[in-house]
Order: structure tokens, then C-alpha cells, then sequence
């Protein structure tokens, strides 16, 4: 299961789907889901807009269009011209606009392609007038695009041994990431190969350049480890010329602490660093004598984690907090440091931001669970330093039918296992009842330092609208939404908290009388999906059905394939006998057991043909054990199965149409099992008859206990 091209994996592939689309395309409810489904998604939607020398730019999609199309326009709220369709460039929908980056001077364009959701991707160019230009670079992998001040060419990242194939079903482990050059009008068999790190294969290489396109800035990861080294290379001092290797300046050279880059004056830099503050500050210091230099700007605040910052003209620093979840804005004067005003804004989260600290405009967009987006702008000419300009609102996206007067979002602070206070948002219609038989869906993440805020879903308002639910979203230990201390309570060895935390936010919701184990259903992706197979595991009696998708699932061989090993930092290491014994604790196909007194939750597991972050080996060797499992145990009537997407990746750009049918799959088994509906006895018959099921699922255990015996973020 390990090879998706492999026959005996396609065929079973085969069997998966023939089970779970007579289940899913066979209820009465699917077409009335999909269709209304279809309908709300209807809606115009915008991204925030940028500038870029003369012009402006933003991206639009009209309501269903697979993919958003990028408008060029002379004036801010003017319609303008299509700039770049990546509609056009597959009959489905499947390649998608992934990076992109202008020049300084905003003559050209630089964007990468991935196709069928795949994370390689091929970088392209084109001119702001929209002539495309003759370069192209295939393989590019875990990149940003950086251009040289002089216009002249781009450092991207790519893997240069990697043998396999680029498009999306290789599971080959990825080495050696490097920084490359590519010169403009050249081939990319010719690109310079920049920087490379010899001492550990698993280090992961990002680069930036300065707005004033003076520095080359070289971040060095270790995988997903909030910590990085750091590295400059001074491109003025070099005439931009790039023919070979470049020895780049230290500056931080442990994996100690996170060093972001915000704004530099000459060789002193502002850095965003968790360096002895968890909650984040704000530091300078100078790039030649380093960390020594560091002087505290802005002081970590300990009940507020500083999100980001970025500098603004006139001597500003714009500066971005969550507090208990919600984003805040502040305006800082660089030089000091000292805070000047807060920005006004609604409970909710700066969604994008576009800034330049040359010029005199801002333009930022705001989300929350109830409304789409609401983009700012604010002109900074003339208006002194200590004086807030106006924020006009330039654009507001409407959504009929769903005002958000009708649902109601409370947030609440309930205890974990430990005692240890977790938030939670609940999104309800505005009328709900507290009976206790409330369908409603529990959603988490934790993991990876990543916040999980507020941000519009129209899919999530839809079920509780339209099923007379509520949506929870809890704030598990291991994200960011309370800076370095609360990741790290929730990574390692310390990751059963996680799952402490999210069945407690269940019970919580029980006790509360909103809902009941079997109206609730939980939902997850990802590493997301690593916590939906634990919590299934420990408490299967809890939770009336689970939908799980491209799940981080075998915890014992993640880190062979593709970019896994770069989890470790989170994980830990399975060929480490320390890090293996907190691990095997809890890796969800390695613990899987159906209770002998009781049934599995009926479960719905997504992946995808072209999922190469986390490869469709996790949930096909997860399913087929289940399976085997579960075949044999009588009182197992709830719905098992899996859906395995075609030309699909790990979730980014994916297609309007794939992304509306596959919400609409997981709502299907949301409503056949609260209304108590089980299973078609036709699905385990076919089952129980299927030889090649039953094969290869053999097959699969007998390799997991064969080889696990042995002792960029999902």
C-alpha cells in the first residue's frame, strides 16, 4: 500500500470507492446537499488588494469558477482586465496558482503551478503588460519566489536529488532541500545552485530578499521546529551577480529560538523571535555582530502572542496580537518601539494584508466565522505619525440568506483533563435550544504552533442553518494560539494533551446539554486527522461519527516519505527507542481495536491520488486494518469506509467543484447517522466477499509487524 501505483493498491483503491459511492451517492439527501450547497458557494469572492508599480491587483472568482482569476486595474474598486486565468489552463480545473511574486518595480510577474493538488510546482513568467516570457523552471518544491533588486533573476528552492516522479504520486523521501538562482532569459538547466546544507538531509532551506533588494536573507529549519538558523548574504556588495556557491554571513547558528525578519535600516534588523518570550517580541540587532546586539523593541506581552509584524511608512510598525484567539492591531513607532494606536476591529482575524513601506497605502482584509471578508484601506499622506488615518472600507462581500444576525458565536473556556483552561468557539443558530439533542460537529487541529482562528466556512453555516446544528472549534494545546509554551504542551511526548483536550471539549459540550455522543460528530484533516484516529481509539463511545481526512494515521513510518521526516520535531523520532515508546502509545493504526462491548463510530476516511505531503498509504493501510477488524465483529453495524479522490493533492488549490463534493460526502454521513440510519447491510456483504479486500488487508498487517518491529507540516 506503501506504492499507489501498484496494482494491488489501485485495485484496492477500487474496492474502497465501490463501497463508500453506493453509500454516499446512493442517499436521498446527497443531490439536495450538493445542490444547496452549490448554491451558497454561489457568491462573489475577493482577495485584498495589492499594488505593484502602477497597477493594482486583486483576485476574484465570480461564485463557482474552479479557480480565482486575477484582475489588473489603474484605480482601487474598478473592475480592470484579467491579468492571469489559471482557469484556462486545464479542461478541470485541477492546476492552481500556488506562489507568486512581482519585482520591485512591479514589470514582472513570477508564479508557480501545481497541478492536481500536488506540492511541486513549475514557476513561469510573464510581464505586466501580460506577455509570457520564454523561462520555466519544473520541480520547484517548498518555495517562495525572491526576486534580485536588479530585476535579473529569482532564488527558489527545490530537491536536486530527487529521482521519482514530480507529479504528485512519488512517495520517494525528500533530501537535501537547496537554494537555487535562476537568471532571467537563461534555461533552467542552468540555474546556479546557491546554498546547500551538507549536515543534515532533513533541513528544509527559505530565502528572502529585502524590499530594498540589499540582503539575501537564508532561513535554516529543521523540518517544522519553531526554531531556525539564520543567514545573510549582502547582494549590493556582490553587484548581484550570482555564478556560484555563495559563503553567507552567520548570524544565528543554533536551533534555539525563531528569528522572523520584519524591517531592517542599513546592517541593524527587526526580528519577531521567541527567543527567551514564548509569547513572541519584537528585538533589533545588528546583522554583523549578531544575537549579542539584540535590544528589545517591543516586550513580549505575556497575555497576548504577537502574531506578526510588518513595517508601514513614515516610521511605522504595524503589529498583529491574538488575544484569546481574536485578532488585534496595533500601530508601533519603529525607532522606539512605543505603541501609538490600536486599530479598530470586529472579533475575528486579519485574513491578508498587502503593505509597502515606500508607499503611502495599506490595504488589509478581515474574516470571522459569520462574515466573508470586509478589505480596508488606509492613506498614509500627510498624516502624522501619532494620528490614526482613516480605515475605508473599499470592498465587502454580501452573502444572501445567511445574515449574520441569524446564528449566534459565543466563545467559551472549559477545563482539560489536567485542569488546564481551553477555548472553544461555538457557532449556533441565534434561537438554539439546550436539550441535549443538537446535532453538531466538533472541529480541531492542534499541532505545528498553528492558531486555528476565526475565519468564514459557508459550508460550516450551511449545517448549522440548514440541519439545525452547532459547529464547535476548539483550541487545542499544541497550536500557536498562546505563543511557544502552549505548541510545545502539545508536541512529543506531551501530545496525548491534544487528545485530552478534544475529548474533553466533548464532554464539556455534553454537560452543557448542547448535544449528545451520538448527534455529535468530529472532524478533522491532517494532523487534524492524527487526532481524529486517536480520540476514536480512546474513547470510540463518545463521539457518534468521525470524518477524517488525508490523516497523519501510521506514526511509525511517517517519516519515510516524502517531507514526513520533517514532522519529527513534532512527532518525534520512531527510530529513536525514547521518542517510540510516547509514540506507539498513541499512533492510531497501531492501536486500533473495536471495544468488545460496543461498535466503532461511524467513520468517513478522505485522501487523495495526489496527496504527496501525507501520502494515501496513512489511510489506506488505517482502513484496511479496520476492516479486517471489524469484519468479524457482530455487533458492528455504524458505517466504515473510505473515499480515495483522482487527481487531487492535500487540499490547496483545489477545484470549486471538487471541494463542494467533497464537503457534501462528509454531510451525507452526518445525516444518515444522527437520524440513527445505519449502514446497508450490501456494504459489509461486499466486504465479507471481497477476496482482494480481505488480501491485501492481511498483507498490510503482516508488513506493519514486519517492519515495525524494528523499533512542512501536515
Amino acid at each position: 500500500m506503501e506504492n499507489p501505483d501498484g496494482d494491488e493498491t489501485k485495485a484496492f483503491v477500487d474496492q474502497l470507492n465501490a463501497i463508500s459511492a453506493p453509500f454516499i451517492e446512493g442517499s436521498k439527501h446527497r443531490e439536495e446537499c450538493r445542490k444547496r450547497l452549490t448554491e451558497l458557494w454561489n457568491y462573489e469572492k475577493f482577495t485584498c488588494t495589492s499594488k505593484h508599480g502602477p497597477h493594482y491587483y486583486y483576485s476574484h472568482n465570480s461564485g463557482l469558477q474552479n479557480q480565482f482569476v486575477t484582475y489588473q486595474t489603474d484605480a482601487v474598486g474598478t473592475k480592470g482586465k484579467v491579468f492571469f486565468d489559471p482557469n484556462t489552463l486545464s479542461e478541470d480545473g485541477t492546476t492552481s496558482l500556488t506562489t507568486s511574486s512581482f519585482t520591485k518595480d512591479g514589470s514582472l510577474f513570477a508564479y508557480g503551478l501545481s497541478e492536481a493538488g500536488s506540492d511541486w510546482m513549475t514557476i513561469k513568467f510573464k510581464t505586466s503588460s501580460g506577455e509570457d516570457l520564454p523561462d520555466v523552471i519544473p520541480g520547484a518544491k517548498f518555495s517562495g519566489i525572491a526576486w534580485t533588486g536588479d530585476n535579473k533573476g529569482i532564488f527558489y528552492c527545490r530537491y536536486p536529488e530527487h529521482k521519482g516522479s514530480m507529479v504528485g504520486t512519488s512517495t520517494e523521501k525528500h533530501e537535501w532541500h537547496s537554494l537555487y538562482y535562476h537568471k532571467m532569459g537563461t534555461k533552467a538547466e542552468e540555474d546556479v545552485l546557491v546554498y546547500k546544507r551538507t549536515d543534515n538531509p532533513d533541513l528544509i532551506v527559505i530565502a528572502r530578499v529585502t524590499e530594498d533588494g540589499r540582503y539575501l536573507l537564508i532561513s535554516v529549519v529543521r523540518g517544522a521546529d519553531p526554531f531556525n538558523m539564520l543567514y545573510y548574504y549582502d547582494l549590493k556588495a556582490a553587484g548581484n551577480k550570482i555564478t556560484g556557491p555563495i559563503d553567507p554571513v552567520p548570524v544565528v547558528t543554533t536551533l534555539e529560538a525563531k528569528y522572523e525578519y520584519m524591517d531592517h535600516d542599513g546592517d541593524r534588523m527587526i526580528f519577531r523571535t521567541n527567543r527567551d518570550a514564548p509569547m513572541f517580541k519584537v528585538v533589533s540587532m545588528s546583522l554583523t555582530e549578531g544575537v549579542s546586539s539584540q535590544v528589545d523593541l517591543i516586550p513580549e506581552n505575556d497575555k497576548a502572542t504577537l502574531a506578526w509584524g510588518v513595517p508601514i511608512i513614515g516610521g511605522r510598525l504595524l503589529v498583529s496580537y491574538f488575544e484569546d484567539v481574536k485578532s488585534t492591531l496595533y500601530m508601533h513607532e519603529t525607532s522606539s518601539g512605543r505603541r501609538l494606536y490600536q486599530l479598530p476591529l470586529e472579533i475575528g482575524t486579519v485574513s491578508d494584508l498587502h503593505w509597502d513601506k515606500t508607499e503611502n497605502e495599506l490595504f488589509l482584509a478581515f474574516e470571522s466565522f459569520l462574515v466573508p471578508m470586509i478589505e480596508y484601506k488606509m492613506d498614509f499622506s500627510g498624516v502624522p505619525i501619532e494620528k490614526m488615518p482613516d480605515m475605508k472600507e473599499t470592498r465587502r462581500t454580501h452573502l444572501s440568506g445567511m445574515e449574520k444576525e441569524s446564528f449566534k458565536v459565543e466563545q467559551v473556556f472549559y477545563p482539560s483533563k489536567d485542569g488546564t483552561k481551553i477555548p472553544m468557539f461555538i457557532i449556533s443558530n441565534a434561537n438554539m435550544p439546550r436539550s441535549g439533542e443538537n446535532p453538531m460537529i466538533l472541529d480541531g487541529y492542534g499541532g505545528f504552533g498553528v492558531p486555528y482562528v476565526p475565519y468564514f466556512d459557508v459550508a460550516r453555516l450551511l449545517f448549522v442553518r440548514h440541519y439545525g446544528g452547532a459547529w464547535a472549534i476548539a483550541n487545542l494545546r499544541g497550536g500557536g494560539e498562546y505563543g511557544e509554551a502552549w505548541h510545545e504542551a502539545g508536541m512529543r511526548e506531551k501530545k496525548q494533551n491534544v487528545f485530552d483536550d478534544f475529548i474533553s471539549a466533548g464532554e464539556h459540550l455534553f454537560s452543557k446539554k448542547i448535544t449528545k455522543p451520538e448527534k455529535l460528530c468530529i472532524i478533522g484533516g491532517s494532523n487534524g486527522g492524527l487526532l481524529m484516529g486517536a480520540v476514536s481509539q480512546q474513547r470510540p463511545a463518545l463521539f457518534g461519527c468521525v470524518i477524517n481526512a488525508v490523516g497523519v494515521l501510521d506514526m511509525f513510518r511517517f517519516h519515510k516519505f516524502t517531507i514526513g521526516a520533517a514532522w519529527m520535531a513534532e512527532y518525534g523520532c520512531p527510530d529513536v527507542k525514547e521518542d517510540f515508546e510516547f509514540i506507539a502509545k498513541y499512533s492510531p493504526l497501531h492501536n486500533l481495536a473495536i471495544p468488545a462491548d460496543g461498535q466503532w463510530p461511524a467513520t468517513l476516511l478522505m485522501t487523495a491520488d495526489h496527496d504527496d505531503r501525507v501520502v494515501p498509504s496513512h489511510t489506506l493501510k488505517y482502513i484496511a486494518t479496520l476492516y479486517e477488524k471489524a469484519k468479524d465483529h457482530g455487533k458492528q453495524s455504524n458505517p466504515i469506509m473510505a473515499r480515495v479522490e483522482v487527481k487531487a493533492g492535500h487540499g490547496a488549490g483545489k477545484p470549486m467543484a471538487k471541494v463542494v463534493n467533497r464537503r457534501a460526502s462528509g454531510y451525507i454521513l452526518v445525516h444518515r447517522t444522527r437520524h440513527g440510519s445505519q449502514v446497508e447491510a450490501v456494504i459489509y456483504r461486499l466486504i465479507r466477499r471481497s477476496t482482494s479486500c480481505d488480501k491485501l488487508s492481511s498483507r498490510a498487517n503482516v508488513h506493519l509487524l514486519c517492519c515495525d518491529s524494528r523499533i512542512h507540516m501536515p
